[in-house]
């Protein structure tokens, strides 16, 4: 297989009003959010941590880490559990949407815009058909040096 011609697929999840696309081989599982135990001293988006069947797993909040409005966590409020850089991380969005299959012709470059998300955590713009994909490198933002501190205190 010519792997330039291979396409990618990305777990789908919103946030707000945007659709945002993280690489499948990255996510571990899809559960619903559990209360978490906050830690002292932490950063407002990550919630706390949970145990998930003995591994101690920080939750980080992605509205808040892209300083989206809070919104009340519901029902149908979703935790994403991530396997990236050789630990294992929450993140919490509204909604999981659905996997997708993009090309690399579905894949734009991520234009210059005065955005909330810093560009280096984007991978690109998935386009699908009416629909438009944040591509997160969910990989470079949660193993980015200020998340880093805080996998350095939780390793502790």
């Amino acid at each position: 297989m010519d792997s330039d011609a291979a396409t990618d697929e990305f777990l789908t999840f919103a946030l707000g009003e945007e659709e945002y696309g993280v690489d499948i081989l990255k996510v571990q599982e899809i559960r619903g959010y559990d209360a978490v135990t906050r830690l002292p001293d932490a950063p407002d988006y990550i919630k706390g941590v949970v145990n998930l069947r003995g591994t101690i797993v920080p939750v980080i909040d992605m509205r808040m880490k892209f300083r989206l409005a809070k919104v009340e966590y519901t029902a149908m409020t979703v935790m994403i559990v991530l396997n990236v850089g050789g630990r294992v991380v929450g993140i919490v969005v509204d909604s999981v949407s659905d996997v997708v299959r993009l090309g690399g012709e579905q894949i734009r470059d991520v234009p210059e815009l005065g955005a909330a998300i810093d560009r280096q955590f984007l991978t690109g713009i998935g386009t699908l058909d009416e629909r438009m994909l944040i591509l997160l490198d969910i990989e470079r933002l949660m193993t980015s040096a200020e998340m880093g501190l805080v996998a350095e205190a939780l390793a502790a």
